[in-house]
């Protein structure tokens, strides 16, 4: 597979694998023999850079990676991230928690936890998974720091963060990619995160990069989201709103039947034709849906093709906010 570099030298494949629907989100999960089969079949197929966090399970999803790639860890890239209280309690509907703390302390005593779990002497990519408005960046970054002199981690990055605080922490340790939410449904980095990306030389890596599962067209108008789906509290697929939405979806159809290839691969795709140092993480737990997404790394959009995308997403809205309330607090910051 191609490789992309994020930063300076964080070299990876075009495409990562984002781990989190095995263990949580978007159940039924899978069964940890067949969590451990899907994610040696997306390193055979050439993937190295693989996408996780504590909170996922919490901790199992870190187990999972660990136990699935440790056959082949010089071979690949693991980003981890750090970030939320977990001796806090509170969670939300789902079971996630919910407090954040980004104290060096219990950065110290997380990274420690995602090595043993991870089963691996360095993190090759430390985000900061939440920014934590009661610790100052300048101390997080210093702390990563420290952390990188002492072989720990390799790099260091920050989830959904403000431009504002991604330059402050850059300053004082520089950042190597920046994770945040980016699709064709979803084009709010474009404004200002991008470009101050593109200043500082730092890499980008879109999660939920088909819209989380819109894009590939698996919804229609009359899905409903069982209660322990995220999406059944995500605004944008309530269902009067996810009625609307469909436009988006008709408008990948119609790139995707021109190009005879499918949904997924053009989403994708256009995500790739972005920028050269943009690196999407798509998700899935079917090893027929992670054969296609990958596949994506072979279309190559023209500058025809993506300009009249540009042109029909200039008159499609999409209805419904991103997350709930509550989630939507936690970025930005």
């Amino acid at each position: 597979m191609q490789t992309r570099t994020l930063g300076t030298s964080l070299q990876v494949s075009c495409l990562g694998y984002g781990c989190m629907g095995l263990t949580q989100s978007y159940p039924p999960f899978l069964s940890r023999v067949d969590s451990l089969r899907i994610l040696r079949r997306a390193c055979d197929l050439g993937v190295t850079f693989f996408d996780t966090a504590e909170v996922y399970g919490p901790y199992a999803n870190e187990e999972l990676l660990g136990e699935a790639l440790q056959p082949v860890r010089n071979h690949v890239q693991l980003a981890t991230k750090f970030g939320f209280d977990m001796g806090s309690g509170a969670q939300d509907q789902f079971h996630r928690p919910t407090g954040l703390s980004s104290r060096p302390e219990l950065i110290r005593r997380a990274v420690e936890g995602s090595l043993k779990r991870l089963r691996t002497d360095h993190i090759d990519l430390y985000y900061q998974h939440r920014v934590d408005p009661k610790t100052p960046i300048e101390e997080v970054a210093a702390c990563m720091a420290d952390l990188m002199r002492e072989g720990k981690i390799l790099h260091w990055g920050l989830s959904e963060a403000a431009p504002a605080t991604i330059r402050r922490a850059h300053a004082v340790c520089p950042v190597t990619a920046v994770q945040s939410e980016y699709s064709l449904w979803y084009r709010e980095p474009e404004r200002e995160l991008l470009p101050t990306l593109e200043e500082l030389g730092i890499g980008f890596v879109p999660f939920s990069p088909l819209g989380k599962g819109m894009l590939t067209g698996r919804f229609t108008a009359e899905t409903r989201f069982a209660a322990g789906d995220f999406r059944s509290s995500i605004p944008r697929f309530s269902p009067d709103n996810l009625a609307h939405n469909q436009q988006i979806v008709q408008l990948v159809d119609e790139m995707a039947r021109s190009r005879g290839t499918t949904r997924a691969r053009i989403a994708l795709a256009w995500l790739l034709a972005q920028k050269p140092w943009i690196v999407p993480i798509p998700g899935t737990k079917s090893t027929g849906r992670l054969e296609e997404n990958l596949g994506a790394a072979d279309v190559v959009l023209e500058d025809a093709d993506l300009a009249r995308m540009r042109k029909a997403l200039e008159h499609i809205t999409i209805l419904g906010a991103r997350y709930p309330e509550e989630q939507e607090r936690l970025t930005g910051l």
